[in-house]
């Protein structure tokens, strides 16, 4: 199949949106299809987005966005992100009476408010509800979500979950000698290490964990807006050690004994299943995400008292915070998003894109005139002739 992606949100933006993206393309074309992605990374005019001025949004992008959709020709068309770039390939869908899905990542309203309370998230409720239910399908990251989802008056929601990379995030790197970061990263920290990872933005109400009263000590790692601020605020008391990646950052999970998720904004968090891979168990709010992962899985704690469900944890045994977390494959994760595409037959887009491509071509003809007659004077300035 060939699968057009349309995403505000890729490289080089770490973060759960960009990797559930990059997994699950990761896997469809190991399963032999096709997949175009079309990001601000693509020599788009771009902004920084206000307060995370490492986010690009793409600008004046319809035009070429539609030339690299009429050109590709999909067979399913899947728009991850209401940014511009989503917003562009939308209305270009409807314009061409091609279906297309939609994925609701993030509690986009919740962030808004949090960073902006004067805006009510009724009202950007509204705005991104109208995005999605244009569209056919919305896929959400979990039941509880879709459940949520449904009293905002979203229609034709499906769960779709997400992976973790099991040969990265494993239990046997705990403490292990054999890779770059020693023995222990938390070396000469007091323990018990109680740890968060993910950005450190006001939305993730990261000062939840900061302020709690816990033993041994308690390490953030990430980066974000809020970063200066609050290790200047905490730094006496709390442990930043920066953003980290890869195997170091599998490292960090590995070597905690608890790893603490307070945010209440997130719909799953991938950190949650990353830590509970390396056999590190979760405390959590009992809030969307943590409330479809956590319960009965004996790989950590849900309670309205994040204290005490930090502190259970340490009672908890690691391999089955191991077990859990061997649900999640990124290869059914891709399996599941293919299935909940809604491609068109073939004789539909054969008809279609020859249409689209022949008003593309009629549309910029006059352009193309344009630009001929520029270069001819051009050279008659030069040359005389």
């Amino acid at each position: 199949m060939k699968i057009l992606l349309v995403t505000d949100a890729w490289k080089p933006q770490m973060n759960g949106v960009v990797r559930t993206l990059e997994k699950t393309v990761e896997e469809c074309e190991k399963a032999g299809h096709v997949v175009e992605i079309i990001s601000p990374s693509d020599g788009f005019m771009t902004l920084p987005l206000p307060t995370y001025p490492d986010i690009k949004i793409a600008l004046f992008a319809k035009r070429e966005l539609e030339r690299r959709l009429v050109m590709f020709g999909p067979d399913a068309v899947h728009i991850a992100t209401e940014g511009p770039l989503g917003w562009a390939a939308r209305a270009l869908c409807l314009k061409w009476g091609m279906s297309f899905t939609t994925s609701y990542h993030t509690k986009f309203p919740e962030y808004v408010h949090a960073r902006f309370p004067f805006v009510p998230t009724s009202l950007v409720y509204k705005f991104v509800r109208s995005f999605h239910n244009s569209g056919g399908r919305v896929m959400v990251t979990t039941p509880s979500m879709v459940s949520f989802l449904e009293t905002k008056k979203f229609n034709n929601l499906a769960a779709w979950t997400r992976g973790v990379d099991l040969t990265q995030f494993r239990p046997q790197i705990r403490f292990s000698k054999k890779d770059a970061f020693g023995e222990d990263v938390y070396a000469g920290l007091e323990r018990p290490i109680f740890i968060n990872v993910g950005r450190v933005a006001v939305e993730k109400n990261i000062e939840a964990f900061l302020k709690l009263d816990l033993p041994g000590t308690k390490v953030v790692v990430g980066d974000g807006p809020s970063y200066s601020v609050l290790q200047r605020q905490y730094g006496h008391v709390v442990k930043f050690v920066g953003a980290k990646f890869g195997d170091e950052l599998a490292r960090y999970f590995s070597d905690a004994d608890v790893f603490v998720f307070p945010s209440k904004t997130d719909t799953f968090g991938l950190v949650i299943i990353e830590a509970m891979a390396t056999g590190t168990p979760v405390a959590g709010y009992p809030v969307h995400g943590p409330i479809d992962i956590i319960p009965n899985s004996n790989a950590g704690i849900v309670d309205e008292d994040l204290r005490a469900a930090s502190l259970q944890c340490l009672k908890l045994k690691r391999k089955d915070a191991v077990a859990h977390a061997q649900n999640y494959e990124w290869k059914k994760v891709a399996a599941d998003f293919v299935s909940l595409l809604e491609p068109e037959t073939e004789p539909q887009r054969r008809k279609r894109w020859r249409r689209a491509r022949r008003a593309i071509k009629i549309a910029g003809a006059p352009f193309r005139i344009f630009k001929k007659i520029v270069r001819r004077l051009g050279r008659f300035v030069k040359t005389g002739r």
